[in-house]
């Protein structure tokens, strides 16, 4: 009897909702929510549903999705299956045919736990909205109601793609707003079955009062470029092409990547690399060879000459990235003594003049990335609080940091903001939020700005990840936009708009389902934007990518939200001439 009980019991404190997001005529992307809505943890869930005949699922992710008939099953995967009270997780398809889903379970039991009914059609876009009673710090909205089958239940108001408010009513108030900023706002129905629709168009507000005079000038905002070390080797690519593209007028800082993380200590990352390797006096910045002789050469030692050159330029060494953040929970147990190394190291006399501080980038605290760490939701205040002790205030100290800002994320799963009071900066890494890890798609831009209709991830998005870590208490000034000098693409795609299936990654250069931007804007032009960034179909090839133009406006995105400035990863996929770093230089100059 109690094991004929469980499940319904189970589905009486659970919801699941499908969703049709897209529609292609012979195809769509479906997708369901299973949430939480009891008061005790859901260990695992199972999603049943049955689709009428001539309907059928080709594709999924984020679910193990198997079919017999017109019955269909969907089971979670071993990361996502335990669901905290009030939490919720999606999982996404492609399939064939118009049908709509029916006869929903959910852990054996009703699907609903409400009255809302699966199957049900999202609502429509509401009206563009219209602004009036502006005033330095505030704007009214108003907007035309949405329509839905069963009823609208809210509506999402959207500042700058971020939400900022759930309102039941036609108008919402928009408050403690920036005098002399131009914001933007659209609005997102919701219906009673917790369905969003489409976003509506948007309207531009322009606050009242403030400086008349010009915006920031290009020395007020951070733009700071990673140089990889072993960038010297395939890539070809040397402190010298800093110079030579035109770029070094144009940067304020550039983070060295990457230094190790081993045994509780920070270490060399390539020592050949770092500070050994001859250049030759065609090579070298300043135009002289290095002797066998001379105490330090390689990377350390052109970065020397370049600072000489362009003294306006600071240099941090980067510990960690995707490969080398394993170190970091075992450097955690003392982060003391990994402090005190990780100063020795960068202060080493040999070189101390080179660096102006150090950048941590874990990946990620209390997360999983290449691997899990378990340090706890504090590590990131202990780490940096050790940090700063050990480096004072006359050295920078900042972190790359996530922007997974879905609902139980990265971002919530360590204390960033209380963290932020010793750093510098953070590099808010908002991109590769998608890529072809998912081999079968759906496709979607990697770096979006923004949420748009049909995006595989709730908070996968660079306006999500600003908004969730300014609503933890960080400052905008201490937050930079991060830029992606690459494309991630799929092949075996023939939809140009995004939501596309693949056969799996395309090829690139150095590792499938990537590839520089320099090859990209001619070998797969853009042809087509979403969400503030593009992408480009050619062949059977799909790929996004951010262009000059993209990386303008999302420049101007981020002085409206007062951030600090922004940064990209790596200076070696920009063109010759470095026409995206011209970008940020002059987006954000502009």
């Amino acid at each position: 009897m109690v094991g004929l009980a469980s499940p319904a019991q189970a589905a009486a404190s659970a919801t699941a909702t499908y969703t049709k997001v897209q529609d292609w005529g012979t195809g769509f992307q479906g997708k369901w929510t299973v949430k939480n809505t009891g008061t005790t943890t859901l260990n695992s869930w199972t999603v049943e549903w049955d689709y009428p005949a001539g309907t059928s699922v080709t594709s999924a992710w984020d679910a193990s999705v198997t079919g017999s008939g017109t019955h269909w099953t969907a089971k979670n995967l071993s990361w996502n299956g335990t669901l905290a009270p009030g939490a919720s997780v999606s999982f996404g398809f492609n399939g064939k045919g118009d049908g709509s889903p029916s006869g929903c379970k959910l852990n054996g039991g009703s699907c609903d736990g409400g009255p809302s009914q699966p199957g049900d059609e999202p609502p429509s876009a509401p009206g563009t909205p219209t602004a009036s009673g502006i005033t330095d710090t505030s704007a009214k909205l108003s907007w035309a109601a949405a329509s839905d089958d069963k009823g609208v239940k809210n509506y999402d108001v959207l500042r700058d793609g971020a939400k900022v408010a759930t309102v039941t009513g036609l108008s919402y108030t928009d408050t403690g707003l920036t005098p002399g900023t131009d914001y933007s706002y659209s609005v997102q129905a919701r219906d009673t079955a917790a369905q969003t629709g489409p976003v509506s168009a948007s309207v531009k507000v322009t606050t009242t009062g403030g400086d008349p005079g010009p915006g920031p000038g290009p020395s007020e905002h951070i733009k700071m470029g990673y140089f990889t070390n072993w960038g010297v080797y395939g890539r070809n690519y040397h402190v010298k092409d800093i110079v030579t593209s035109g770029s070094a007028e144009k940067i304020t800082h550039i983070n060295y990547a990457f230094g190790n993380v081993q045994g509780g200590k920070c270490t060399i990352g390539d020592g050949y690399a770092d500070y050994d390797k001859a250049y030759t006096a065609a090579q070298s910045v300043d135009g002289v060879a290095d002797t066998w002789d001379q105490p330090l050469r390689g990377n350390f030692n052109q970065l020397r000459k370049l600072k000489a050159k362009y003294p306006h330029i600071k240099v941090l060494w980067s510990f960690g990235g995707w490969t080398w953040s394993g170190g970091f929970g075992q450097a955690l147990q003392n982060p003391e003594a990994f402090a005190k190394s990780c100063y020795d190291l960068v202060e080493d006399p040999r070189w101390a003049d080179v660096f102006d501080g150090i950048d941590l980038d874990w990946e990620y605290p209390n997360a999983c990335g290449l691997s899990c760490d378990t340090s706890g939701y504090d590590s990131m205040s202990r780490m940096m609080k050790a940090m700063r002790a050990q480096f004072g205030q006359d050295n920078l100290l900042t972190a790359a940091i996530t922007a997974d800002a879905s609902e139980g994320g990265k971002i919530d799963s360590a204390d960033y903001g209380p963290a932020a009071k010793y750093v510098d900066w953070y590099n808010v890494m908002t991109y590769d939020f998608f890529g072809a890890w998912a081999a079968k798609g759906p496709t979607a831009p990697h770096s979006p700005l923004t949420a748009y209709p049909g995006i595989p991830q709730d908070g996968f998005n660079s306006a999500a990840a600003i908004a969730k870590l300014k609503a933890k208490g960080i400052t905008s000034d201490k937050l930079l936009l991060g830029i992606g000098f690459y494309g991630r693409g799929w092949t075996g795609v023939t939809q140009k708009e995004p939501g596309g299936t693949a056969t799996g990654p395309a090829a690139g250069t150095y590792e499938q389902g990537i590839e520089d931007y320099k090859v990209l804007r001619s070998s797969c032009p853009a042809n087509g934007t979403v969400a503030g960034t593009a992408y480009a179909h050619c062949g059977t090839n799909w790929w996004s990518y951010d262009t000059p133009e993209t990386i303008r406006a999302k420049m101007a995105w981020a002085k409206r939200q007062g951030l600090g400035g922004a940064f990209f990863w790596e200076f070696s996929g920009d063109t010759a001439n470095g026409e995206l770093v011209s970008a940020i230089h002059t987006g954000l100059a502009s």
